[in-house]
């Protein structure tokens, strides 16, 4: 990125200089307007000019704050009325100036209302205490998963891919993970109620032998469907698990490759006439993702910095990278199935050029066909795509045609029209006709919003893509050599005003490998569409009112930026972070047959910049259990699981293939391809949800395995009712969620109300907590399964802390500090009878601590996850640390 709030971009570090309020006035001082960037888009292709003056001032304004309810449908929705409910009334109450407030309001193009913006002024935010409020309701219910920071135009992409539940998916350059959250969402829609539903079937023995659920859901209700999440760098991939976590989904894999050379994935081959020799099969994907790496100039109401660093050359260097992520996507896709291609550019070199270019790479529209989505979400105001553009070279010439840059290229010399291509400029020949208005361009002063591109192209018969014409490239010249330094020297004056003369002036100038990693920065100017200001920040007045008025070195090391891979073969990452140059790219045909053998494992390493060490991660492998190992069996007796239950899905991480602290479950299709593709060089950085997890328990002969909350949905339905306690109550659940280890023995089962009697005799161990509705007035709403562990005395939810904060909030709108009561003073424990046969209650405080401590360590890696994607600077996330 060159230079950002008055600092030079570093790649050791932020450099030096300046407190936090120094900082903030830099960034704030960063004017918002850039001659070449105005220029370019008061174009007439672009804005109409009696819109024109709109579009500037939305530009130049903040941008508003949204937000999405996430999860299962019916949980999103119980959220949501509780802000709809509660929240929403309290704030409208506010009056500012003289006129009410604008409460946050539904984006009326999102379905089910599931989305919300808000407009609020900051002046409004830190006067009035509903605000602190409300902000207290979205940092809990975020720590927890339920709402999702989230641009408004960032959200459109997987609303038009049409997912429905048994379909494989590809999202190729995923982190930091909200659109992949949508895309899992479409996944497992109704799944709860398939589960449910066959699961009743099969208690009242209705059920056949076959898996039963609808299309889609036909594996006993569960979805049959894959999302492939990847991020090509490893830091964003881990960013991504964090995000993705929070769904619990065992339909979910996250790798970490270059998605221009996304590797073929690998499937058990189909049986085959005895003697034959079984055929290779590859994963092809119904439906593909790419939201690419971009220069992000829709952003600008976000990112100031967009104003001060924009410039040309960041859509030069991107094109390429992007035009063969799509090729690749193409490729990967199945005949029929539907790719969307986006970016938050308004550039048309990123985004038409890049569509068209792929096409035709591919065959032209009898292979590839731009699918027309107007008649979708309705509400939505968006500009058809464009047919006709200029291109703006490195000098800020703007150019009507590829004939006129060749004629210019004769010439002159120097690196003025280096990177532009044919490609860059609007199809002629037999791509001309290709109906690119069909497109989508969404501009920020039609509905208040940033600016976004979004195509969905429709594969309609397999392709072999062409290779790209380097011929049809203006090459950048290397740096050093004759034909740049003379370039370099006559476009530059000595201190006397007269030309140099001599190639030793050289010496005087920007040191050629200091510029060329400013270039490269520069070029890699990368911005998505999901990074806003916080909660914490923008209503919380004890903050700054904005996260982004900070020094630009700081910006650099907290904004992530996606790797982006230029033209000239470098691949760069915004940040504190090593600028690579790799090998060029090779082309990855997929295939269905065994020629099919290319992949990233066999491409040259790419060389390290000078400085720095190759990190190589190692992850631990994924082994598979026996559905019968002797570690299940217990498992299956004590919670009485139905044989229903598929018992061949459970994973352990670690080489021997024990199952020591953790079992996992995935879906049938990811232990199909993980064990498949073992050893293959695919980069699997995740899969499987936590499932069981081993507890200390008080004496011998108890299961010392428990459900981990994160898989209880999936396994519920199939437990028996041993290990069941129901819950209608309110008042009791208020309790559970205040007092951990409230007791059971002598009379303290009694203050526990309905569920008294049932956790005093309910043997040891873990236990299902099922909340019913109750369908009265002073009743709980949502149907809720939570984990609860019986020990000798007493009984715990096993929750993390900010979970139980969040439901008190939610349900209850109650900010109690959660108790522990087994936290007794030294004195009381010393006073205590110790009976010579059971375990003394000081005993089994120690053990409840352990028990304690277990929980908190789960709970502590998901807060050292926390921090860590707090410090790599998703700053999607960042509210979800302020609690």
């Amino acid at each position: 990125m060159g230079k950002r709030g008055g600092k030079k971009f570093n790649r050791g570090g932020r450099g030096g200089g300046g407190g936090r309020s120094e900082r903030s006035t830099n960034w704030q001082d960063i004017s918002r307007t850039n001659e070449r960037l105005q220029s370019y888009y008061n174009e007439p292709e672009f804005i109409p000019e009696e819109e024109r003056e709109q579009f500037w001032a939305a530009m130049q304004r903040d941008l508003p704050n949204s937000f999405r309810f996430t999860g299962s449908r019916g949980h999103a929705l119980a959220v949501q009325e509780r802000l709809k409910d509660f929240y929403i009334p309290e704030i409208t109450s506010i009056k500012y100036e003289g006129e009410l407030v604008e409460p946050p309001r539904p984006v009326s193009w999102y379905p089910d209302q599931l989305a919300w913006s808000m407009t609020t002024p900051k002046q409004v935010i830190r006067r009035h205490a509903p605000f602190a409020s409300f902000q207290k309701f979205l940092v809990a219910e975020t720590e927890v998963g339920n709402i999702s920071r989230q641009e408004v135009v960032s959200m459109i992409p997987p609303l038009l891919i049409d997912i429905r539940p048994g379909m494989t998916v590809l999202d190729m350059c995923a982190a930091p993970g909200s659109k992949s959250a949508q895309l899992m969402e479409a996944l497992h829609a109704g799944e709860e109620d398939a589960l449910l539903q066959v699961a009743k079937q099969v208690k009242e023995g209705t059920a056949g032998p076959e898996p039963l659920g609808p299309e889609g859901l036909n594996d006993d209700g569960r979805t049959t469907g894959l999302l492939i999440a990847n991020d090509s760098d490893y830091k964003r991939a881990h960013m991504l698990i964090h995000q993705m976590k929070r769904l619990s989904s065992p339909n979910l894999i996250v790798t970490n490759h270059d998605a221009t050379m996304y590797p073929s994935i690998k499937l058990p081959p189909l049986p085959t006439a005895e003697g034959k020799r079984p055929l290779n099969r590859y994963l092809k994907f119904d439906r593909i993702l790419a939201d690419v790496p971009c220069s992000g100039d829709g952003t600008a109401r976000k990112n100031v910095g967009v104003w001060k660093d924009w410039s040309p050359t960041n859509a030069l260097g991107l094109y390429v990278t992007q035009a063969r992520i799509l090729v690749r996507a193409l490729q990967m896709l199945k005949v029929g199935g539907r790719v969307v291609y986006s970016t938050c550019s308004m550039n048309p070199i990123e985004n038409e050029a890049v569509i068209a270019s792929a096409i035709e790479r591919c065959g032209g529209a009898a292979n590839v066909k731009i699918l027309d989505c107007s008649q979708e979400l309705p509400g939505l105001k968006r500009r058809p795509g464009l047919k006709s553009w200029k291109v703006m070279d490195r000098e800020g010439r703007i150019w009507s045609s590829w004939k006129d840059v060749t004629e210019q290229r004769e010439q002159e010399s120097g690196n003025g029209l280096a990177r532009l291509a044919e490609g860059m400029f609007a199809p002629t020949g037999e791509t001309a006709d290709l109906p690119l208005e069909r497109c989508m361009r969404v501009y920020p002063h039609l509905q208040d919003t940033g600016g976004f591109f979004i195509t969905v192209l429709e594969k309609t018969s397999e392709i072999k893509a062409k290779p790209e014409n380097s011929a049809n490239v203006i090459p950048l010249l290397p740096r050093g050599s004759v034909a740049a330094l003379a370039a370099e020297l006559d476009s530059r004056n000595n201190e006397n005003g007269e030309p140099y003369q001599k190639l030793e002036a050289l010496d005087d100038l920007v040191p050629a490998d200091k510029e060329a990693e400013l270039e490269a920065a520069k070029n890699a100017t990368v911005a998505e569409a999901t990074h806003q200001p916080p909660y914490s920040v923008t209503l919380d007045a004890s903050q700054p009112a904005s996260p982004v008025k900070r020094e630009g070195d700081e910006l650099e090391e907290e904004l992530p930026a996606k790797r982006t891979k230029l033209e000239n073969g470098s691949e760069v990452l915004v940040g504190d972070r090593p600028v690579h140059r790799p090998a060029p790219s090779v082309e990855v045909e997929h295939a269905d047959t065994p020629t099919d053998t290319t992949t990233p494992s066999q491409a040259t390493p790419a060389p390290l910049a000078q400085g720095f060490k190759k990190k190589v991660v190692q992850e631990e492998p994924y082994k598979y259990l026996d559905p019968n190992h002797e570690e299940l069996q217990p498992i299956y007796n004590f919670f009485e699981l139905s044989e229903r239950f598929p018992r061949d899905r459970w994973m352990v991480r670690n080489a021997e293939g024990n199952p020591t602290r953790t079992v996992y479950y995935t879906s049938a299709l990811a232990r199909d391809i993980l064990t498949q593709n073992e050893r293959s060089g695919i980069k699997f950085v995740h899969c499987g949800v936590k499932m069981f997890v081993k507890q200390d328990a008080q004496r011998e002969h108890v299961c010392r395995w428990r459900i981990q909350t994160d898989g209880l949905k999936i396994i519920e339905p199939w437990l028996g009712d041993i290990r069941t306690v129901t819950l209608t109550q309110r008042e009791t659940l208020r309790r559970l969620l205040i007092e951990m280890f409230p007791k059971v023995n002598d009379d303290g089962w009694k203050q526990l109300d309905e569920i008294g009697e049932r956790v005093k005799d309910i043997p040891m161990g873990c236990s299902i907590l099922r909340i019913e509705p109750s369908g009265k007035d002073d009743g709980l709403t949502e149907r809720m399964v939570l984990p609860l562990w019986r020990s000798l005395h007493s009984i715990n939810l096993m929750l993390p802390k900010e979970e139980r904060r969040a439901m008190l909030l939610r349900i209850f709108n109650d900010s109690t500090p959660v108790i522990n009561v087994t936290q007794k003073s030294q004195k009381s424990q010393q006073t205590q009878a110790e009976p010579l046969v059971e375990p003394t209650v000081a005993v089994e405080d120690a053990a409840l601590k352990k028990e304690n401590l277990a929980l908190g360590q789960d709970e502590q890696e998901q807060m050292d996850t926390r921090e860590t994607y707090f410090k790599a600077g998703d700053e999607e996330d960042q509210f979800n640390t302020t609690v």
